[in-house]
């Protein structure tokens, strides 16, 4: 048979997923039970368990659907596209549902090793663009071949990371902005 699965299976999918993330919004990971995202969704146990094998395959599903992943910006700069990518963070970590949930993700993911790698591979994708910038910055000459990635990302996401949930201190663009001004005057001091 093969094909897309039926609309009645399409909506219950889309009721689980939806039931799951209002959980881990209102409740954090810890929130998220099989059990409970039956009793909230009014989908049968069983039937989740038919799409997804466990609860951790579930998280993952449904924080793959958080958001979007952000598009690679190509303003012709690294300095550009680092700031396009800071600005459009910044904006999502005060408005974004996965704002409020990642904090209980990072917890659980110390002590559970399956909610360990769901953060992990959610984190890579959310990274990407990054890589992407400084990759192609190092191919047009912008930086160093041997320019440490994870180093220039840490520094851009770091500072955005730390207002949002340790100095409570306004996120706003002009913050975003002179992250990256700092980082790209860093780079080029080097």
């Amino acid at each position: 048979m093969g094909g897309e699965p039926d609309g009645r299976v399409q909506r219950s999918r889309k009721t689980v997923l939806t039931a799951t993330l209002q959980l881990l919004a209102e409740a954090g990971l810890s929130g998220v039970t099989v059990d409970e995202v039956s009793r909230r969704s009014g989908v049968a146990k069983t039937t989740i368990y038919r799409h997804w094998s466990s609860r951790s395959a579930l998280l993952l599903d449904a924080c793959s659907n958080l958001g979007a992943k952000p598009e690679v910006p190509d303003t012709g700069t690294l300095k550009g596209d680092l700031m396009a990518l800071a600005t459009r963070m910044a904006s999502r970590l005060r408005s974004d549902r996965w704002a409020t949930i990642l904090p209980s993700m990072i917890d659980a993911a110390e002590r559970d090793p399956e909610l360990a790698e769901v953060h992990t591979r959610l984190h890579a994708g959310f990274m990407e663009p990054l890589h992407v910038v400084i990759d192609r910055a190092k191919t047009k000459g912008e930086l160093a071949p041997d320019c440490e990635a994870s180093e220039i990302i840490a520094s851009v996401v770091g500072p955005l990371y730390y207002r949002r949930w340790f100095s409570r201190q306004p996120l706003d663009e002009a913050f975003a902005k002179s992250v990256v001004d700092h980082v790209v005057h860093g780079l080029s001091a080097s």
